[in-house]
């Protein structure tokens, strides 16, 4: 069950956790010549928790595939409403359900997050067959995100104030081959190539090296390193833009990530995406999570 409620918040938190406090709120940031590494992060993570749009919602599916190539796969079912509300702290509201297999259908989380950094969020958890809520707790930072080839920090709670980072150079990125979607991606795409370290003592990783695509401010791969300056880890994310408004916004539509020492890889895909559709806040309540049927 702690693995399940894991995913659940992970795929619930997906598109985040209120950072950037010095953006506003619904409005589109790119990145811009002379900037520095403090401020092309702030636009990352940004863009990264979608903080441009209203509401997000979207259908998609989680892979678990081992080192022998077996797949676990996940259906789940997800909406958003962004409020950056400051008469009563609420960043956002977020309803996940997982839609199959049959063995997880009908689970859904039901999350408020806040514009504080260092308030916990509150998180509900719909059990259909035992007909009742129950109030959780996120799980540490560095837990495996449901057995998966990143940390619950790597796709729910990790902020621009948890590290430090250094603008190492600009580079044309060489393109990176998914093993799961057979596609190339991003060859020849300008980069920003930012050497990112916590600010924790003695974390689960010493640094990690992350691209950020130059035109839309957006986190395409990282590498993570240990202690012993080894590679252990790899993230690619690939993003759509989607244009509401006449404004240009990107959206991750895929993530793939590669234990190098189990030879694990997870991948995450957001099938089908809808953009400031004009959710109802009424949509977020517990009277709501418990009448929902999937």
């Amino acid at each position: 069950m702690k693995r399940t409620v894991l995913l659940l918040l992970g795929l619930g938190l997906f598109f985040g956790y209120a950072l950037a406090q010095e953006l506003e709120y619904f409005k589109v940031y790119k990145p811009k010549s002379g900037m520095n590494a403090d401020e092309i992060m702030r636009i990352k993570y940004f863009n990264k928790y979608t903080l441009f749009a209203h509401d997000v919602a979207y259908t998609g599916k989680a892979y678990f595939i081992d080192k022998s190539g077996a797949i676990r796969e996940r259906s789940t079912a997800r909406k958003r409403i962004n409020l950056g509300r400051h008469s009563d702290g609420i960043a956002y509201k977020d309803l996940v359900v997982f839609t199959g297999p049959t063995q997880v259908k009908g689970l859904a989380t039901l999350s408020w997050s806040y514009l504080d950094p260092d308030r916990d969020q509150d998180v509900w958890l719909w059990l259909p067959s035992l007909k009742r809520i129950r109030k959780i707790s996120a799980s540490q930072a560095d837990d495996s995100f449901l057995g998966a080839d990143f940390t619950v920090e790597d796709i729910t709670i990790r902020r621009f104030e948890d590290e430090t980072y250094k603008l190492l150079k600009e580079e044309d990125f060489t393109g990176y081959t998914s093993d799961f979607s057979k596609k190339t991606y991003y060859v020849g795409t300008p980069c920003f190539v930012i050497e990112a370290t916590p600010k924790r003592a003695n974390w689960y990783y010493a640094k990690r090296l992350v691209w950020i695509d130059r035109s839309y401010g957006v986190n395409i791969y990282e590498e993570k390193y240990d202690i012993n300056g080894k590679k252990f880890m790899t993230l690619f994310r690939n993003h759509e833009i989607f244009k509401v408004d006449g404004k240009e916004y990107p959206i991750q539509v895929f993530l793939e990530g590669k234990d190098l020492r189990s030879g694990h890889t997870t991948v995450i895909v957001n099938e089908t995406v809808k953009i400031d559709q004009g959710l109802s806040e009424e949509e977020f309540t517990e009277q709501v999570l418990s009448r929902s049927r999937w």
